[in-house]
């Protein structure tokens, strides 16, 4: 019973020849296609815009500052440069600051709405001392940020509120 070595190499060569492709293979090159066009595609459609990402990137630092405050008992300083469009601040990881270009103007219960020049509020202890609503304004689209002293809480909003 010996085989013939033509059709040994016959069979061998017939399963290297094979058409299409496996499932396995197909669910790979989708899986691939996917992740690029989830990461390509919000770039190119504006899924966000920067005066969401400066009102999220604003509401954040509101709340570390108030939450550190209050857990490590010490008085933190947020400084606004109405002018210049920049937040200056000093927290637990030392003295920091951000451009925020769509900053238009910051809100205080004891001072109103103030549009030009410097502001600093402090978070003391026991927070944030009084309300506060930052407007930022890009183009044509107006959102607050505001803290509340009571709850501590920072809400984002569309629109220009107080």
């Amino acid at each position: 019973m010996r085989r013939s070595s033509s059709s040994l190499f016959t069979f061998h060569f017939s399963l290297f020849t094979r058409l299409g492709f496996t499932l396995l293979e197909l669910a790979v090159v989708v899986f691939i296609i996917s992740l690029m066009a989830s990461l390509i595609f919000p770039a190119f459609y504006g899924s966000d815009s920067k005066i969401k990402s400066d009102a999220r990137k604003t509401a954040s630092l509101l709340r570390y500052l108030n939450d550190n405050a209050i857990s490590a008992k010490e008085t933190y300083p947020l400084k606004f440069d109405l002018g210049e469009g920049e937040l200056s601040w000093k927290g637990p990881d030392g003295e920091k600051s951000e451009k925020v270009r769509s900053l238009a103007g910051v809100y205080l219960q004891s001072k109103g709405e103030l549009k030009k020049g410097e502001v600093t509020v402090f978070f003391g202890p026991l927070g944030i001392r009084e309300y506060m609503a930052l407007h930022l304004l890009e183009d044509e689209k107006e959102m607050t940020v505001s803290i509340n002293p009571v709850s501590g809480r920072v809400k984002v909003a569309e629109g220009w509120q107080q």
